[in-house]
């Protein structure tokens, strides 16, 4: 290929490690040693959601103590993500990905032993800490043991088993509760765990750069883990304190602040946390920017989805996890299909195809009404799915691709950081949109059913419960079955026209990220393992 300008300031690396006979270091051994790690914690992202209804009931929580169990795990988890990675490269990804591994299921177990909410919450954090440091050792690894023309199908693979393990959450969390107890769900990591940890004890080699750090960063990880909290932060309270409110203003403020402030410290910083030099790669910021925008579409949709598929149609948290099967089903088939096909043609045909097909099936989803059958939503699912894994394999390879080997641990870390933020953004943009939506139709969608006239204050409670799908019925003092009748049939459809326009948003975001897509191309270091070059 032609020669292209590197990053400045970056030093020659050795090259890339081939396949050595034998257990220890074999690539796809070691493919399957980090599958299932990542798989622990993939599971749990989803899983517990389920759980959440049974550990208040059983632990006498509060609301605000259920939304902590899931909020103190991503924000531990967000925060850590990037300094995990350069926790790999500094002391070799083998040794962080077993500290990981190993705290998250001792975490799990500990979890399942609490008594009350304020330790289920406590060791949530610190699962997210462990996981943090889990998943981008397991990138760090698959870079650096697998050669060159061979990473796309082994991040492939990788990405089959974090859409499959995300979606099957659900899934398996209903099946635990409903036929066990909640404990079950988080005891549920400790053999996977273990299982994990001898894998990687036997199979695992720790591979590190010549040139790999060797000092920390300490002003750049206190300025990142701020800017990332506050960020998250803001992001995850905007529903509740709503976005024109002083407290997100000013925690938005607080985050872009501490961003500027990083940006210009690790120009100054000898070795920095996160070398800014790394975006002189166009591909690596197109991949970045790119993994936040699919992050957005579909975790800001699944949340709907969910809401839909249970308070709309009435279904059981397992039967509505079976219902997303071809979501699930075809991200397992196309993650390790779109590896295959990376590897022949490049990442920025297969990333703009499936960001296209990503935005079709999000409109699609938008036309959803409260009463379509199990053949369309089956559609619009699988297709979502079959556009979904291309991108994450394709928007993985090219940000830890582009990145030299010696930074391959901070690459995982951002680019599980961008998932999490778009996650987290698209939660929050679009539930600010269903909530308007909601907002601006009830009061017209109730007057003109004919129920009966609602205050301000009765209207706004039912907003809360129609925003999420369910009829604003209390259970102690139902109405008449006539009016209930009504009450339901004005939720729903108030509901639907909310969610229609959520995803109508994200299947423009989803449509503008198919430009960013043009911007891809094959990670630098398959075209030059010899020098490590970024290539701009």
């Amino acid at each position: 290929m032609t020669s292209e300008p590197t990053v400045a300031g970056a030093k020659p690396e050795q090259q890339e490690p081939s396949p050595r006979p034998g257990m220890r270091g074999h690539p796809w051994l070691t493919l399957i040693s980090v599958a299932i790690g990542v798989m622990m914690v993939a599971l749990d992202g989803t899983i517990v959601a389920i759980a959440n209804p049974a550990i208040q009931d059983d632990l006498g929580a509060s609301l605000a103590d259920v939304q902590w169990i899931t909020n103190g795990y991503l924000l531990a988890l967000a925060v850590a993500l990037i300094t995990a990675g350069k926790l790999g490269d500094r002391f070799g990804h083998r040794q962080t990905f077993l500290v990981g591994v190993s705290g998250f299921a001792v975490a799990s177990a500990a979890i399942g032993l609490s008594g009350n909410v304020s330790a289920v919450v406590a060791f949530r954090v610190f699962q997210g800490l462990f996981g943090a440091l889990l998943m981008p050792a397991a990138l760090g690894l698959l870079r650096a043991t697998f050669p060159a023309e061979k990473l796309n199908m082994a991040i492939g693979i990788w990405g089959m088993v974090i859409g499959a393990s995300t979606a099957g959450g659900p899934i398996v969390g209903g099946l635990l509760v409903e036929h066990v107890n909640w404990q079950s769900v988080f005891f549920i990591n400790v053999p996977v765990g273990i299982l994990a940890l001898v894998l990687g004890l036997v199979i695992l080699k720790d591979h590190r750069a010549e040139n790999a750090p060797r000092s920390f960063d300490v002003p750049g990880i206190v300025l990142l883990s701020g800017a990332m909290f506050c960020l998250i932060w803001a992001l995850i309270k905007a529903p509740e304190w709503g976005w024109g409110d002083g407290s997100t203003l000013l925690f938005l403020g607080l985050s872009l602040a501490s961003f500027v402030a990083f940006g210009y410290w690790e120009t100054r910083a000898a070795e920095p946390l996160l070398p800014l030099r790394l975006f002189r790669s166009v591909p690596l910021s197109a991949g970045t920017v790119l993994m936040i925008l699919m992050a957005f579409g579909f975790m800001g949709g699944l949340f709907f989805v969910t809401f839909y598929l249970q308070n709309v149609h009435g279904m059981s948290p397992v039967d509505s996890g079976l219902h997303l099967l071809p979501l699930t089903a075809m991200m397992i088939v196309s993650s390790p299909a779109a590896g295959a096909l990376i590897t022949k043609v490049g990442p920025r045909a297969p990333l703009v195809g499936a960001m296209v097909l990503t935005a079709i099936a999000l409109f699609g989803l938008s036309s959803l009404e409260a009463d379509s059958g199990t053949g369309l939503m089956s559609l619009w699912f699988a297709l979502l799915g079959l556009g979904l894994g291309p991108v994450m394999v394709g928007a993985t390879e090219v940000i830890v691709g582009n990145a030299p080997l010696e930074f391959s641990g901070v690459a995982g870390g951002l680019q599980q950081a961008a998932m999490q933020i778009g996650g987290s953004l698209g939660t929050a943009v679009l539930g600010a949109v269903m909530a308007a939506r909601v907002d601006r139709d009830l009061p017209g969608n109730w007057k003109e059913a004919g129920l009966p006239a609602a205050s301000g204050q009765e209207l706004e409670r039912a907003a809360d419960a129609v925003a999420i799908g369910r009829p604003p019925i209390d259970p102690n003092n139902p109405p008449p079955p006539e009016v209930a009748e009504k009450i339901t049939h004005v939720a729903h459809d108030t509901f639907m026209s909310g969610m229609g326009l959520s995803f109508t948003v994200a299947a423009v975001v989803a449509a503008g990220a198919a430009i960013v897509a043009g911007f891809a191309k094959r990670g630098a270091q398959a075209g030059d393992a010899s020098t490590g070059a970024v290539h701009i």
